[in-house]
């Protein structure tokens, strides 16, 4: 009967040091794919996560400690075994005379798999904004996590099983799932690039196989997305379009969408081209071979990973740099664009007159926008259902672009009469009681103030519910701040999401006497959606501005 107790307690045990791994693991997973697998913006993560990570794994550091005290109180005697410890007599309270081989009893066992269970029930889990993607690359450090995990659990068991330090050994490696998807994802490195290059090249493959296709490529710090929305809907009036979808952005999205989509049938291919770093736009470039390109804005944004707004112009400007007798289209409402001279065959584009392709007579409503487009003598109305003048801009440059590669006016009025908002971008969404402005996607300073302007615009009664921005660096609680004090000048009531990053926004409203019955901070974005569903209007219609909402490693 003991053996069998034995036994199967250690089956407990490792079924549960195996679930307590694995369930930390995944989420560990989660927010390294979120911090796209930079380890740098991993360590930041832990560092801004230490009571959570304490709780995920005290217990399992303390479990052998516990068993060995427990064990040594008890007299080692559970199950019929001999006593137990380090030190072990007949006698556990006498002076500890003897040292003998120490064996793990099945009190230590399950004193460990109660405590690692405990630890279990603590750490949770809340519904995820965005799940984990098992990608073939998350597929493979999985792989490469579970054979290094066996193994030194594996060594752990055999070199250490007559000391009886096997036990607390197990326990630690548990605490190492924390760091398990860096270790893989750098011993995985030399197979990564291996790959990766194989994907380029077969993406190089197709678009030299394909001469008559024209690559536009857009970029930009905010507003890149929605120019290539608008851009694909405009120039699909005439020509068969290709569109990087969603927010595939990166060097491997945009792979992913060449192997995956591109073909002979489409005349254009948009491909949008982000960056956190000197030197990524660079490389897509050199893949899809853009004809003309487009910056839509540059800002201060991803401060955090380019360092300072020098880099991001440079970076920006590597999308004008390969463009060899193409176009350039510029934002030149952007003084960071305008200011900037390239000697390439520039087209201008914005709300100020005199440009090249130049939107005034803006008129904007709860139902929508109308403005008049100029390029030389020649101007059109339009109209769309888009609200905002940031929306005429982002537009402006499509029309632009479409017109230049031969687009007529005439032929573009319906298409942008025909514009909806891309989901998360100043998306209306009315509820018949309240109209929801869904601004959730990557809140940026221009943005931000911008989504602030159109809720100006809106009758009823105004509520701001914002996390903040974020990944502007130094400067995010400045920034953060003159949030706050324009969102002062134009909110009926405001809900800052999460504590810590409610604070520079709350100081914000507080230094221009913003009422404090008038603002709340919420826990997260369910509470702060229930308390709107709460507040007393006097019979207005609430307006809710929706202005970031954070991903899950924040």
């Amino acid at each position: 009967m003991a053996d069998f107790m034995y036994i199967a307690s250690y089956i407990l045990f490792f079924a549960t040091l195996l679930y307590s791994f694995g369930l930390n693991y995944v989420r560990y997973m989660h927010m390294f794919q979120l911090n796209s697998y930079h380890a740098s913006e991993q360590f930041k993560w832990i560092g801004e996560n230490i009571g959570e990570l304490f709780k995920r794994h005290i217990f399992p550091v303390i479990a052998p400690v516990f068993a060995l005290i427990s064990c040594v109180v008890m007299g080692g005697t559970l199950f019929g075994e001999k006593p137990v410890g380090i030190f072990h007599t007949d006698d556990p309270f006498s002076s500890y005379s003897s040292f003998e081989p120490y064996r793990v009893s099945t009190w230590d066992l399950l004193m460990c798999t109660s405590l690692l269970l405990i630890g279990v029930n603590l750490c949770g889990s809340k519904p995820a904004k965005k799940k984990l993607v098992f990608t073939p690359r998350v597929i493979r450090m999985c792989v490469t996590s579970v054979i290094l995990y066996g193994a030194v659990c594996a060594l752990s068991m055999i070199f250490l099983w007559k000391s009886g330090l096997n036990l607390p050994v197990l326990c630690f490696w548990q605490v190492f799932s924390l760091f398990m998807p860096m270790i893989a994802n750098l011993i995985n490195k030399p197979i990564e690039k291996g790959i990766n290059t194989h994907y380029i090249n077969d993406a190089k493959r197709i678009i030299n196989e394909l001469p008559n296709l024209v690559t536009i490529g857009i970029t930009g710090s905010y507003g890149k997305t929605s120019t290539k929305f608008y851009l694909n809907k405009l120039l699909s009036a005439k020509y068969n379009v290709l569109m990087t979808p969603e927010s595939f952005n990166t060097t491997m999205g945009v792979v992913k969408t060449v192997r995956g989509s591109l073909n002979a049938t489409y005349d254009y291919f948009i491909c949008e081209m982000g960056a956190k770093g000197v030197g990524e736009i660079k490389e897509i470039c050199d893949i899809v071979k853009p004809a003309h390109s487009m910056i839509t804005s540059i800002g201060e944004q991803h401060l955090e990973t380019f360092k300072s707004v020098d880099n991001i112009i440079k970076t920006k400007f590597e999308i004008a740099d390969c463009i060899t007798y193409g176009t350039v289209f510029l934002n030149y409402d952007n003084d960071y664009i305008r200011n900037r001279a390239i000697g390439k065959n520039v087209v201008s584009y914005g709300l100020t007159n005199g440009l090249d392709y130049y939107a005034d007579n803006i008129s904007v409503t709860a139902k929508g926008t109308s403005f008049t487009v100029h390029h030389g003598k020649e101007r059109a109305d339009f109209s769309t259902k888009l609200i905002g003048e940031h929306n005429v801009q982002n537009i402006v440059g499509a029309i632009a672009a479409a017109n230049t590669l031969g687009v007529s006016f005439t032929e573009l009025k319906t298409p942008v009469h025909r514009l909806e908002a891309v989901p998360h971008r100043m998306e209306i969404i009315d509820k018949g009681g309240s109209v929801i402005i869904d601004d959730a996607f990557n809140s940026n300073p221009s943005g931000a103030k911008a989504a602030l302007d159109t809720l100006a615009l809106m009758e009823g009664y105004k509520i701001l519910v914002t996390p903040g921005m974020v990944e502007l660096g130094e400067k995010e609680y400045e920034l953060n701040k003159a949030f706050g004090v324009q969102a002062a000048a134009v909110c009926d009531y405001v809900i800052a999401v999460g504590e810590k990053q409610a604070v520079p926004i709350t100081d914000g409203l507080r230094e221009t006497g913003y009422p404090e019955e008038k603002a709340f901070v919420a826990r997260d974005l369910n509470e702060a959606l229930a308390k709107t569903e709460m507040l007393e209007t006097g019979g207005l219609k609430k307006i809710i501005l929706l202005e970031n909402d954070l991903p899950d490693n924040y």
